[in-house]
């Protein structure tokens, strides 16, 4: 047996939350219920109770109880959950109006401002009343082409107040990107910042929000942030208005209270994109009470959040770990934004941010990981982290040298949570457990009332071997519906096509003998040389490990009859891929992995092609190298870097 990481302190365990929520659980009848594993149990087993065990201990606010706690529960897609119960997703994350700081924001220069509870409220309140005088109703579309600022957050918790749809895209999005996603749900007001700054550099919107208003005639006002400028122009921007002019008129008409328009649990809340690298993005909408149920869930119990914490997400406004933040202001935290270049100036504005603000809670992605460990990073020695008490990892597979690097460079005593989850679903499949021990390599836990299993070829059930991870029971926050998808065929085509009733994710995965899950990347990437299936993270955690390498990407090139591996790998400025380098990547692979997995041809480039949040994208990769096309290149950060894919003599031979 492997000896763990971490361990969670007697006393750790008895203040968690957690904890908390099973004792009330027992106190309720379930007897059964007597630490983590029966009650992830209870929690698949008896779903109808868990989750209204979840809306009572997160506090959930109502202006109506439910009247069924699950209809149709064999049904997926199709089940309805807490059906009669009417609620607010803003004043769920509205509740306190007090001089608790509510949103602290950092960029690249440092500390930028905070907003207390109150101020929060007064904000939101004269933004809603902003919107309502411009005619928005629930179920209208608000967008935002907007950085990670606070006036982002109270404009989703002001269109969302009165049952707005909100949905929102970063700035560093390409026109045909913003066009594929706000082209689709028209929306009526677009929130938009006058530019954003990355890795030192002040980049313009206007010019890009201008051609915005100009392609989708259903906006009717542009509210823009001087946030790079004092005074931005906007003369070049139809109908805009700028954000501080829509809390000075509404502060004139003395409005403080915020009519939160009282809708199903189903109402339409968000609509997130899929990643758009095979196709035009699709419109996943999420329904607000699923979304609100799933977040506290998966924020007070397997995060641990409480009121007296300060939680932090490395996110852009357009990945759904922004989503997840926000829903931090639901119990009463403090929620730290950062906009800007993890890296700008030396790699440690992120560190420097966490020691100053005391932030407790610290998610990050596994790029970001690996990439401070390239980068010589040592905050267990330079920074003062005694408030630090979880890091988050998300957006690809966490490698188990990551983890060393977490407990030997970073903090030891702290709870190391790898979470999985995406897009598709708001939320996450595996995640923390701030009860459990921390080994390496793993997620510590599936999530409660989330049936999750890992199926074989054949659709069975299997433990200790790699397969993909389903989800064989209806959960709250399952998209609602895709939009412009009528009769729902795009949407069951996307999930439940390969096992009917059963949500497949996409993702090649392994349950471990200690309930914990082993990510081995997506299975749509699976590589398959021999007949014999990889997981692509397989190999990169053995390629991260070479000094010379930052990056790398592999694929599988259909060759012979078979499918051979390729391996192209970005280098330090000062490497070059002669054999000797070549030589040790390969050693390395066969000595940590098997035969199989050792590429047949590397090759260097200069760049690693990834989608705007981060993701590298293997499957555009392996059409370009296989001469079919990429259809949506604006769904990539920088798609310019398909062309260094393009005819290869390496892979003609």
């Amino acid at each position: 047996m492997a000896e763990p990481l971490w361990m969670p302190s007697p006393a750790r365990i008895a203040a968690a939350n957690i904890t908390a929520f099973t004792q009330v659980v027992r106190a309720n009848g379930h007897n059964e219920v007597v630490d983590y594993p029966s009650l992830y149990r209870w929690s698949i087993e008896h779903p109808e109770q868990f989750w209204p065990a979840v809306w009572s201990f997160g506090g959930i606010l109502s202006s109506r109880r439910w009247e069924t706690v699950l209809t149709e529960g064999d049904k997926m897609p199709g089940a309805r959950w807490f059906a009669g119960a009417r609620l607010n997703f803003a004043e769920n994350l509205l509740r306190w109006h007090d001089e608790h700081e509510s949103l602290v924001f950092w960029n690249e220069n440092g500390r930028q401002r905070s907003l207390t509870y109150a101020e929060l409220f007064e904000q939101v309140a004269c933004v809603a009343l902003a919107l309502r005088e411009r005619g928005i109703q629930a179920g209208d579309r608000v967008a935002a082409f907007m950085p990670n600022l606070p006036e982002t957050v109270v404009a989703m918790l002001a269109a969302t107040s009165i049952g707005a749809i909100w949905s929102s895209t970063s700035p560093d999005f390409g026109l045909e990107g913003v066009m594929d996603r706000f082209g689709q749900i028209e929306p009526k007001v677009l929130f938009a910042a006058d530019g954003y700054q990355y890795n030192g550099k002040t980049f313009d919107s206007l010019v890009r929000v201008a051609e915005i208003i100009a392609r989708i005639p259903s906006i009717q006002t542009v509210v823009v942030t001087p946030y790079t400028q004092r005074e931005p122009p906007l003369d070049r921007v139809p109908r805009a208005v700028r954000f501080d002019e829509l809390l000075g008129a509404a502060s004139d008409e003395g409005g403080a209270g915020i009519p939160f328009e009282q809708l199903p649990f189903d109402h339409p809340l968000y609509i997130l994109y899929s990643s758009g690298t095979t196709g035009v993005p699709k419109g996943i909408v999420h329904g607000a009470g699923g979304t609100l149920i799933q977040h506290l869930k998966e924020l007070m119990l397997h995060t641990d959040l409480k009121r007296t914490d300060r939680i932090f997400y490395f996110t852009t406004c357009g990945w759904m770990m922004w989503n997840w933040l926000v829903s931090s202001l639901a119990v009463g935290a403090t929620v730290v934004l950062y906009d800007g270049s993890p890296f700008y100036p030396n790699g440690n504005i992120l560190f420097d941010m966490a020691q100053r603000e005391r932030v407790s809670v610290f998610g990050t992605s596994a790029r970001y990981l690996a990439a401070a460990e390239k980068a010589g990073l040592e905050p267990a020695r330079t920074h003062d982290l005694s408030g630090l008490r979880t890091i988050l990892s998300t957006g690809s597979p966490l490698a188990s040298e990551s983890f060393d690097f977490v407990y030997q460079k970073i903090k030891r005593d702290v709870c190391l949570s790898s979470i999985s989850g995406g897009t598709d679903i708001v939320s996450c499949f595996a995640l923390g457990n701030p009860i459990a021990p921390v080994y390496r390599g793993e997620l510590q836990t599936r999530g409660l009332g989330m049936k999750v299993l890992v199926f074989n070829d054949e659709g069975q059930s299997v433990a200790g071997e790699k397969g993909e991870l389903v989800c064989a029971a209806s959960f709250p926050s399952m998209p609602i519906h895709f939009w412009n998808d009528a009769d729902g065929e795009k949407y069951r085509s996307a999930y439940f096509d390969h096992f009917p009733n059963v949500w497949r994710h996409g993702d090649y995965v392994e349950l471990t003998e200690r309930d914990g899950m082993i990510f081995y990347g997506r299975s749509d990437a699976v590589l398959n040389p021999g007949g014999v299936r990889i997981g692509t993270a397989e190999i990169y955690r053995q390629v991260e490990q070479v000094p010379e390498v930052l990056e790398s990407l592999v694929v599988g090139q259909d060759w012979q009859g078979d499918v051979r591996i390729v391996l192209f790998v970005k280098l330090r400025p000062e490497a070059s891929l002669d054999d000797a380098l070549s030589g040790k990547i390969k050693s390395d692979i066969r000595r940590n992995t098997t035969p199989r997995h050792v590429p047949k041809r590397i090759i260097q480039v200069a760049d690693i092609p990834r989608t705007i949040s981060g993701k590298i994208v293997e499957l555009a990769v392996r059409n370009v190298i296989h001469n079919r096309p990429v259809k949506n290149r604006d769904a990539l950060a920088n798609p310019d870097a398909l062309e260094l894919f393009k005819n290869l003599p390496e892979l003609q031979t």
